[in-house]
């Protein structure tokens, strides 16, 4: 990537996270604040976002197929209760449950973006960093995957399928350009997963290396979403993993 100027920076070193820049829910107004709670700690200067046995399913009585989810993210919008306004709806005609305030912590309109992380994932969970539009005009909705790694697809000790690109969702000037690349690396051990964007093209890469590109990525601002995923209907005999995703650090540059 060409040389950038260092514009954000979480270390994830303090003794709480920082609730200016990050909400610790996911997608709460399809839900609510107390229902969607990310679990996590703070701990040898990374962010560890786990999903616990006992956690409960977003969205239990209505979202399909059930998903249990830590995760961050650093914006926030939604319209009133009863509403179809909303980020990232799962279904058509979904409502707003619980109304959110309006919420803009770190949303970045291009320039790179670089996660230094590890995922401890079985067959039913996934990890991943994307960005979505805010969603404060309805086409402003369009995604930039910068990884998303599920664990029926790693190859212990051998590779694992990286998904990276592109999603118009309803914005029809972002072309839906994704791909899940096979790549040799353990999503266990810390590898570098970044984007490098301009208002005409994406840059993909791991560990420094450009992986793939798209044209024509979203031209407005973004906001950060970190999670880690477990899929209950997946589970096997035996597979009581506790799913994680350990964030080092995470980097803006202009």
């Amino acid at each position: 990537m060409a040389e950038r100027q260092l514009i954000f920076e979480d270390h994830f070193d303090g003794p709480a996270l920082d609730t200016a820049v990050w909400l610790p829910n996911y997608l709460p107004h399809w839900s609510s604040r107390a229902a969607t709670a990310a679990q996590y700690e703070l701990k040898d200067s990374c962010l560890r976002l786990f999903v616990p046995p006992e956690q409960g399913v977003w969205c239990e009585d209505d979202h399909t197929p059930p998903l249990r989810v830590s995760g961050i993210q650093s914006g926030n919008f939604s319209g009133p209760v009863g509403s179809t306004v909303g980020q990232q709806p799962y279904r058509e005609g979904v409502v707003v449950r619980e109304e959110q305030e309006p919420f803009w912590g770190w949303t970045p309109f291009n320039g790179s973006v670089e996660l230094r992380a590890r995922a401890v994932v079985s067959p039913r969970s996934m990890a991943a960093l994307w960005m979505v539009g805010l969603e404060d005009r309805p086409e402003r909705c369009a995604e930039i995957c910068v990884t998303e790694m599920f664990g029926k697809s790693v190859v212990a000790g051998e590779s694992v399928e990286v998904g990276m690109g592109l999603h118009s969702f309803r914005d029809p000037s972002v072309p839906e350009d994704f791909e899940a690349v096979r790549l040799p690396l353990d999503p266990s051990d810390f590898h570098l997963y970044a984007v490098d964007w301009t208002p005409d093209r994406a840059d993909f890469f791991v560990d420094g290396e450009l992986i793939r590109s798209s044209a024509n990525p979203p031209a407005y601002p973004m906001q950060l979403m970190v999670a880690v995923f477990d899929f209950p209907d997946e589970a096997e005999p035996g597979d009581d993993l506790v799913p994680e995703f350990q964030i080092d650090y995470i980097r803006g540059y202009s």
